[in-house]
């Protein structure tokens, strides 16, 4: 979806949009980008962050949740006492909140905005164990948030984002999305499990990445670390997409894993680096 930095209004709006068109294709869960209401590191995020769960943009989120009976996965500007978080929610069919996570891997320019986050679950559901974070915790070097929500048991690990890269980009030259690729594919190929990571889309209008776009080029990989669904490249392409995936039974659980990374690929290898939130 378009995220316009610092309209809330606006962005609510879409969002809602968003959900009710993906209720009707059919879809069961929905997934919506990072900070969808005042946008990743907009300064307004400072005064237009609100609670969680019982700020008016959760609980428009649990509403539509509920009216259109499927599972809502969307990132948010949290308002928590005196701190701000850069926040996540996954809400039920029902309109229940299963997990609330913080970021914890908040790239230096969005410190300004957003405090330390402190959280990291999982939620057990008739569809899935979904595992949740947000943006650049997929990208800790030897990806071990990702990694930890495995060990947690998640067979789908959901993640807004926002993936941006500066004006005057080529993306012929330079394909945005293999760090993300990467990342992902090493360890949904581990754990066997499928990640999910969906941006939005538009011209950053304020904070340090100000003149920078948000592309899309939202993600789905596999459990063989295979890409299923890539979303298109561009500040304008905000469109619906859909994907249809089945989890698969866990092999091992623990410290059962580390059996099964003797004699294949390890965890640990080091990201790739380039620009991401």
């Amino acid at each position: 979806m378009r995220v316009v930095g610092g309209d809330l209004d606006a962005n609510l709006r879409g969002a809602l949009r968003m959900i009710a068109a993906a209720a009707r294709a059919g879809a069961q869960v929905v997934l919506l980008p990072e900070a969808l209401d005042a946008g990743w590191t907009h300064p307004s995020g400072r005064e237009l962050a609100d609670a969680v769960p019982g700020g008016r943009v959760c609980t428009a989120l649990r509403d539509a949740a509920q009216e259109c009976g499927l599972y809502v996965c969307a990132g948010l500007t949290e308002r928590a006492g005196d701190r701000v978080y850069n926040a996540a929610v996954l809400v039920s069919p029902t309109g229940q909140v299963l997990l609330h996570h913080r970021k914890l891997n908040e790239l230096e320019i969005g410190h300004d905005v957003y405090d330390q986050g402190d959280r990291l679950a999982v939620a057990h559901t008739p569809l899935a164990t979904f595992g949740l974070m947000i943006c650049a915790d997929g990208a800790v070097r030897g990806q071990f948030v990702t990694r930890a929500l495995g060990l947690m048991g998640a067979d789908v690990v959901l993640s807004p984002s926002a993936w941006a890269v500066q004006a005057g980009y080529d993306n012929a030259k330079h394909p945005y999305g293999g760090m993300w690729r990467e990342n992902y594919g090493m360890v949904a190929r581990d754990f066997r499990m499928w990640i999910a990571g969906c941006s939005g889309v538009g011209r950053i209008n304020g904070g340090p990445w100000k003149g920078h776009s948000c592309i899309g080029c939202s993600l789905v990989v596999d459990p063989r670390g295979e890409p299923v669904l890539v979303g298109p490249y561009g500040a304008r392409s905000a469109r619906l997409l859909t994907v249809e995936i089945a989890p698969e039974p866990r092999p091992a659980r623990g410290a059962a894993w580390a059996r099964l990374w003797d004699g294949g690929e390890r965890p640990g290898a080091r990201a790739p680096r380039g620009r991401r939130s």
